[in-house]
């Protein structure tokens, strides 16, 4: 890729306010995930791996251990001299500082950032999916196109595709209509918030869109619109692969849940495009001589003498004996103490299960434990 030819512009500022306790004191593209990573991880990933040179973090709620976690970018080879990873963050200025209103105005907050690096294309991405794409392959298909947006799309279920933005496109794959989370969605092609932008047509947008006063300052729900209604060329790049937003208690658990289905497409072990992380350089795991492990992630540092199935456990976490892990996601440092069971749950960081308590059923429970020091919740 051309030095500068693509800017990414990572949104990171999420509250996540639907993932309960697991967003209480960290922004939603920091919350542990699969075993060792971090949500954003895998778009920092995908970023690397697609040969990206410039990328900027927007950050907002709860920045502190996001920001430590990112650092300057090692781990996904961003600590450069020229170019590399830059943090950005709400400021103040001689006109004042506020919170970033929308996902459109974050952009037009930075835009002195974005005309110093002084890009042709830029690309906006969220921090909080789970996903592996080559964005290189949507630059040159976005290029092909002679267009001046392209929008990554996904076939979703129909009785879902309200939760999302629905596009709507002719034989060419070109953009015909933008619904935003419509009552009665036309097809289930959707968004997945991933866009590419000509920078010189987007600036222009970004600048008007910010001195409307009825507008939300949101791509989905303005920019992509106004594109759309004056004519710009405007196409869809069709990703077919493992896609997941987190955004609720229980499609968190159940895409960690995912990693250990062989069927899975989203291959973490794919060395040819590997999620790389923040390294905490803990010993090896101990598994001890009472115990039973089948199917289940076991991460550095952890100590197992008790039954685990069908689990991915964090760093540092304890299993003593007689103590059963079944369906659940633990993060680091938990305490499982003897013979205590948990099922279809997921424990949050420092927590101790205590002697014989248990969590959930082993059979036929439809649902999903949250426990954290707030307590437990089930959804």
């Amino acid at each position: 890729m051309e030095d500068n030819k693509m800017l990414a512009m990572l949104l990171a500022g999420g509250q996540g306010s639907r993932l309960k306790s697991l967003t209480k004191k960290i922004a939603k593209p920091a919350v542990p995930f699969g075993g060792k990573y971090r949500i954003i991880d895998f778009a920092l990933s995908n970023a690397t791996n697609s040969g990206i040179r410039d990328i900027a973090i927007l950050t907002q709620y709860e920045p502190f251990e996001l920001n430590t976690h990112i650092g300057i970018g090692a781990p996904w080879d961003f600590d450069r001299n020229t170019g590399g990873l830059s943090i950005l963050s709400p400021f103040a200025s001689e006109e004042g500082g506020r919170w970033y209103t929308g996902t459109a105005n974050a952009i037009y907050e930075n835009m002195a950032y974005i005309d110093m690096v002084n890009p042709k294309y830029v690309l906006v991405l969220s921090g909080d999916h789970i996903y592996k794409m080559n964005y290189n392959n949507m630059l040159k298909y976005h290029d092909s196109k002679k267009a001046v947006c392209t929008v990554a799309v996904i076939e979703v279920p129909l009785d879902e595709a309200s939760r999302f933005g629905i596009v709507n496109t002719d034989e060419d794959d070109k953009i015909v209509e933008f619904d935003e989370k419509p009552d009665n969605p036309k097809n289930n092609l959707a968004s997945m918030g991933i866009y590419i932008f000509n920078w010189k047509e987007l600036r222009q947008y970004l600048i008007d869109d910010e001195k409307d006063p009825d507008s939300d300052h949101d791509f989905g729900k303005n920019i992509l619109p106004k594109m759309l209604n004056n004519g710009d060329d405007m196409y869809v790049w069709r990703f077919s692969g493992y896609w997941k937003d987190v955004g609720t208690v229980r499609s968190y658990w159940e895409a960690n849940l995912d990693l250990l289905d062989n069927e899975n497409t989203l291959n973490i072990y794919d060395s040819n495009w590997r999620i790389y992380t923040s390294n905490k350089n803990l010993p090896p795991q101990y598994i001890g001589p009472y115990a039973s492990l089948n199917l289940s992630m076991v991460n550095e540092g952890c100590k197992v003498d008790g039954k685990v199935s069908n689990s991915v456990l964090f760093s540092n976490v304890t299993i003593e004996k007689d103590a059963i892990v079944n369906n659940s996601v633990v993060h680091p440092n938990v305490v499982i103490k003897s013979g205590a069971e948990v099922n279809n749950a997921i424990i949050m960081e420092d927590m101790i299960i205590l002697e014989g308590e248990k969590i959930g059923k082993s059979e036929n429970d439809q649902f999903v434990y949250l426990v954290s020091e707030d307590g437990i919740l089930s959804e």
